[in-house]
């Protein structure tokens, strides 16, 4: 009796450990929502699960917003890019938005957002802790208004100062380039929205942009514009890439297996996706073959939706394998669960958006990035008991933005309105933050003139103690300007202020180097770029010293159009006639782009890459090049801080190759410090500034030999040399 009652309970037993065993190993209903996988995994298995229908619907978004082709899609939020959601999946909607400098489009709290100052604003702040606030600052306020894509991480180099778009990039050095916008997307991911690098590759006018041919010897193109891609992907991790409009060598960037398959994907190991821009989508299997996995808003902007019939025709045909189909799926869907889209999906409703804290960012960026190219006889900091006269740029109403399709509309409205032009790439648009207003809380007495006639400006400046006078200077998405010069007769304005008060500040607001033949009269400038909406009072805590200037130029900045490498761009102008150049020469300057470019032809530029003035002065000393435990080359040297006020000092190394050739920026670091404070700083040095590329070996390469080292404050002032040996090397730059 006993036996038989143990044989029956072990039986019980066992039948009950089966059974807990079945039902611990029946996956979930979706078992990709299983947090304990691999990004992978997890994106494999939802690949298996989904229907062919539903795969299509991924690998192509809708444009968001009522057009000429559809009304606003059910459920988008009039934006950019939109993908229904799929709740047998567990996919909520995918909603993309343009949000280079903030989140662009109203979204589900249906308000305008906070904009950062340019792009070349916080790349001028030489600070990737800047370009990381921002670019948190930018995805909590998208996260807030419903968004979980942004089309953010612009980083294409600045080869010409009249493109257009520069204002949304990040200079002309790959290394600054790379690193800044890299930090730039980490915080914007780090709020569960992916990011996306852009424009892949060589976009870098706008005249001719959706045809033009980018012409460029590969191994340049490596070791200037793809150096700058490398490098951001390598510290952002971005979940997504997008191609660019033009040709490379003659093939469109979203069809060039070479750009996207061999480099991307193969050589640097992106996991991510390749989205087209919008309008940048010219096939199907060709583009699908060539690394492209989403077409952008194309029932809108492309000649067809190719990742719809067309594709399906072309893997019904065995021209794309069913492999690659799952592979742009999984890329995707990879994304979407390394960066928390998934696990952690967009508030459905409103979210609360830190709307006052996000504007104390923008000034921060501005403050850290504003540059101080000239301060005749300490003119700045002005002291608060002058009277100022404050003349022209809407100084009394706000501050200037940059147009195209990264023009934030402020949340606090548009403080003036219907300038034109009104349509496409405007409207223009002014940030509500009025210079004015600020320097008014700390001038003993303060008037505006409009500026709009140089001899009543003149004459209130004569009266002042002080005249600050804005100009201004349009650019966006889609044009190139002619030239380098002022619009609307503001030289004029300038130079009768600068006459009638010699005791004048010029603040710019532009889209990167003007011309100034009113500069040697000027009592100071202060290049503020298009400010963002902290901009009026980080300019007035900055003209009265309440932080003292710490910027510095992240391009050279010319004297005339005649010193830079193509002298006109065919077609450039807002509403130009002339038609667009069918390709563009870049193997004139080739890797050597900017200060490079100064330096091989011997010219000088008015202003230098990495220059910028302070109210302090620093002073240099103990400089020496070494390698750490690992290898790594070091550089070392003493900041102090030698005058009478705090300040922040941005010290540069640059090194020149055993072969010769240009100097290259190889590293740098922002250091502030009190008045006569010191401290030894390290600089590491990046080896991808110190290799070339081995076009034979299909890798990096330092060579072996004596590197000249040089400690600069600009690319063009020198403080220390030092040397540094090096055995050969192939650095290798780590897949995220």
């Amino acid at each position: 009796m006993a036996d038989t009652a143990r044989r029956t309970a072990l039986a019980f037993a066992i039948t009950a450990g089966i059974t807990g065993m079945a039902s611990a190993a029946t996956p979930p209903a979706q078992p990709w929502m299983d947090r304990g996988l691999s990004p992978d995994k997890r994106a494999e298995l939802l690949v298996a699960a989904m229907t062919d229908d539903e795969k299509y619907r991924l690998i192509r978004t809708d444009f968001g917003m009522k057009s000429d082709k559809h009304g606003q899609p059910e459920g988008a939020l009039g934006n950019a890019g939109f993908i229904p959601a799929m709740p047998r999946l567990g996919l909520p909607a995918v909603q993309e938005t343009d949000a280079g400098l903030g989140v662009t489009r109203p979204g589900v709290d249906n308000a305008g957002a906070v904009s950062l100052p340019a792009g070349l604003a916080t790349a001028a702040s030489f600070d990737p802790a800047v370009a990381h606030a921002g670019g948190r600052m930018i995805g909590g306020e998208a996260r807030g208004k419903g968004y979980n894509v942004l089309l953010s991480g612009g980083v294409n180099l600045v080869r010409d100062p009249r493109n257009g778009r520069n204002f949304e990039y990040a200079g002309e050095d790959p290394l600054l380039a790379g690193l800044m916008v890299g930090a730039t997307v980490k915080g914007v991911q780090e709020r569960q929205v992916v990011a996306t690098v852009k424009h892949f590759a060589a976009n870098d006018i706008e005249s001719g942009r959706n045809t033009i041919s980018s012409e460029i010897n590969p191994v340049a193109l490596r070791e200037s514009d793809l150096l700058a891609f490398q490098l951001a992907i390598a510290h952002g991790d971005p979940g997504s890439v997008m191609s660019a409009y033009n040709r490379v060598n003659g093939t469109y960037s979203g069809e060039d297996d070479w750009l996207l398959n061999e480099v991307l994907k193969k050589e640097w190991g992106f996991k991510g996706w390749v989205m087209s821009d919008w309008g940048g989508a010219h096939s199907a299997a060709k583009a699908a073959n060539a690394g492209l996995d989403q077409q952008s808003a194309g029932e809108v902007f492309d000649a067809e939706v190719f990742f719809d019939k067309p594709l399906r025709e072309a893997v019904a045909r065995g021209e794309v394998s069913k492999a690659r189909l799952d592979d742009m799926v999984k890329r995707i869907l990879r994304s979407f669960f390394v960066h928390g889209v998934l696990d952690n999906p967009v508030p459905v409703k409103a979210g609360k958006v830190p709307y006052a804290a996000d504007r104390v960012v923008a000034r921060d960026a501005l403050e850290a990035g504003a540059v101080l190219l000239r301060n005749q006889g300490a003119l700045l900091p002005l002291a608060k008991g002058t009277s100022v006269v404050v003349i022209g740029g809407h100084a009394d109403k706000g501050v200037l933005a940059g147009g195209g399709s990264s023009a934030v509309s402020d949340v606090d409205g548009d403080p003036v309105p219907g300038l034109e032009p009104t349509g496409w790439p405007g409207p223009v648009k002014y940030h509500a933050s009025a210079p004015l207003t600020f320097i008014g809380k700390r001038a003993s007495k303060v008037s505006f003139n409009p500026g709009t006639d140089p001899v009543a400006a003149a004459k209130a400046a004569s009266g002042a103690d002080v005249a600050v006078v804005f100009v201004t200077k349009w650019a966006a998405e889609s044009f190139d300007t002619p030239d380098l010069g002022l619009p609307d007769n503001q030289d004029a304005l300038v130079a009768a202020v600068l006459k009638a008060n010699p005791k004048t500040i010029v603040v710019l607001e532009t889209n990167g180097p003007v011309k100034m033949p009113w500069l040697d009269q000027a009592g100071a400038v202060l290049q503020a770029w298009y400010p963002g909406s902290g901009g009026g009072e980080a300019i007035a805590r900055l003209l009265y010293g309440e932080v003292a200037p710490s910027g510095r130029l992240p391009l050279s900045w010319p004297k005339d159009e005649s010193q830079l490498p193509r002298a006109t761009i065919q077609g450039a102008g807002l509403n130009s006639k002339e038609k667009p150049a069918d390709t563009i020469d870049y193997n004139i300057e080739g890797a050597d782009v900017g200060y490079r470019w100064y330096e091989k032809t011997k010219r000088q530029p008015l202003f230098a890459f990495g220059y910028g003035l302070t109210y302090t002065s620093f002073d240099y000393s103990g400089f020496a090049v070494d390698k750490d435990k690992d290898g790594r080359a070091v550089a070392h040297v003493t900041v102090k801080n030698t005058g009478k006020v705090a300040g922040a000092d941005v010290p540069q190394v640059y090194v020149t190759g055993p072969d010769g050739g240009t100097r290259r920026l190889a590293g740098w670091t922002k250091v502030a410090l009190k008045p006569g404070d010191s401290r030894r700083v390290d600089i590491a040095l990046e080896l991808l500034a110190l290799a070339r590329w081995d076009d034979a070996g299909k890798r990096w390469r330092v060579a072996a030999g004596t590197y000249q080292v040089k400690l600069g404050r600009s690319a063009d002032d020198f403080a220390a040399d030092a040397t540094l040996q090096l055995p050969e090397s192939f650095p290798v730059v780590k897949a995220p």
